[in-house]
């Protein structure tokens, strides 16, 4: 029988359709997404709240500026710290004691906001604190959904993950906006702590996972030999230095602003901000194609010199929908690369050391950014908002080129062939007959 003149178009539609096989397949994974969605809800209304409160407050731009300088270091020291001990201790253990700290964090803000006279010094502590508590979670939640799902599941899991996140991205800040105006900080700091006992109802019914036979007590040594393991892998490597290059030269959100009054759409800087995230959402749904792919590295390359491409062609657009679009598809580009790497890393990293090459992960993608709005500010110094955006955009494909000429192990990485893809695979099919 002939195939129908729409046959193609089903295929196509079949191959890009997001594969929610982890979803079926894993109660464990189906309670750790929905912990995650239901904590970045209320985690993003808090986000939120405390510049607008500190605003209420102080009336001043350095104030509300140095709550993100506050939570800066305990992010970098808890990501490692938190990385280490993820491979010494009980992985869900450490992401419910996490998660419950967390929720004491909002209750302090909800205290402190109904004091008859809010405490400044309160919104730096308790977001430092939050800021820290959230790093020693991620490590040890990444290292447990590797745990939870087969490997050749990962990039599914992954795409998953990024649609949850980025959705709530773009629909949280929108909400806790209308929260805040309308039950002020203490309303949103309240929804908060209501959103964290129903991810924690959710965390202690996962099951439990088996910790590692090797596992490795947490100390400075054992962080120091996670980064060593990292620095013998080139692969891995390649995987951190290229998102930070893409992200320190072309992440530009600082811009938007300035961006948004050069388009004389100054009411349309929310659009700007998500533009992102639209583009992340729609690269997820579409992300089926991604399983047929197994030259990992190279698609990480690609997809962030098409990252550079994008913010630098946005920066020629001379309306704001044009350059929302490309702002968009920089947006999925990037989620393509996080993609791939994070396939890197979950299918190739021993279970030993996955804790602590977390807590690396953590912090190559949490750093680029931070570096990128620092850069976007110093370069619209001297040469104005549309030079930042696209100058960004062209040194970001520079970087990666040069990334990708220096890493030859990283551009040709193949999981069909490469050697600790192939360990990895091995030792997970012993593990039934080893129990």
């Amino acid at each position: 029988m002939p195939d129908s003149p729409d046959q193609p178009l089903r295929t196509l539609a079949r191959r890009l359709r997001l594969d929610l096989a982890p979803l079926r397949e894993s109660r464990d994974f189906r309670l750790l997404i929905g912990s995650g969605l239901v904590t970045t809800i209320g985690t993003v209304i808090t986000m939120v709240a405390v510049p607008f409160q500190m605003k209420q407050l102080t009336e001043s731009y350095v104030a509300v500026g140095l709550v993100s300088l506050a939570e800066f270091v305990p992010m970098v020291i808890c990501g490692l710290w938190g990385g280490a001990i993820a491979d010494a201790l009980d992985r869900r253990r450490i992401v419910v004691v996490s998660e419950l700290g967390l929720c004491l964090t909002s209750v302090l803000l909800l205290v402190n906001a109904l004091l008859p006279a809010p405490r400044v010094w309160v919104l730096y502590v308790v977001g430092a604190l939050a800021a820290g508590l959230s790093s020693v979670r991620s490590p040890s939640e990444q290292a447990l959904i590797n745990r939870v799902l087969p490997l050749d599941r990962m990039t599914a899991a992954f795409a998953i993950q990024g649609l949850v996140r980025n959705t709530a991205m773009i629909a949280g800040p929108a909400a806790g906006g209308l929260v805040v105006t309308t039950l002020g900080p203490a309303g949103s700091y309240g929804i908060d702590v209501a959103t964290f006992l129903v991810s924690l109802a959710l965390l202690v019914r996962v099951g439990a996972v088996p910790r590692s036979q090797d596992a490795t007590p947490a100390s400075l040594r054992s962080m120091a030999e996670g980064v060593r393991y990292a620095l013998r892998r080139p692969d891995l490597m390649g995987t951190y230095l290229v998102d930070i290059a893409a992200m320190a030269f072309a992440s530009s959100n600082a811009l938007f602003p300035f961006l948004a009054e050069d388009l004389h759409a100054p009411k349309a800087i929310g659009l700007l901000y998500a533009a992102g995230g639209v583009g992340s959402v729609v690269a997820s749904l579409t992300s089926g194609w991604t399983n047929h792919v197994h030259r990992h590295g190279l698609a990480v390359i690609v997809s962030a010199t098409l990252w550079g491409v994008a913010v630098a062609v946005a920066a020629l657009m001379p309306n704001v929908w044009l350059v929302f679009l490309f702002l968009a598809v920089a947006g999925g580009a990037d989620m393509v690369s996080g993609l791939f790497r994070g396939t890197i890393w979950n299918q190739t990293i021993p279970d030993e050391y996955r804790g602590r090459l977390a807590g690396i992960e953590l912090l190559s993608y949490s750093t680029g950014p931070m570096l990128g709005d620092a850069r976007a500010g110093l370069t619209a110094q001297f040469g104005g908002t549309r030079f930042s955006l696209g100058v960004g955009g062209l040194l970001c494909v520079g970087a990666v080129g040069l990334m990708a000429t220096a890493l030859p192990r990283f551009r040709r990485y193949d999981a069909r062939t490469d050697e600790h893809a192939l360990a990895e695979r091995s030792r997970r099919a012993a593990e039934p007959a080893a129990s």
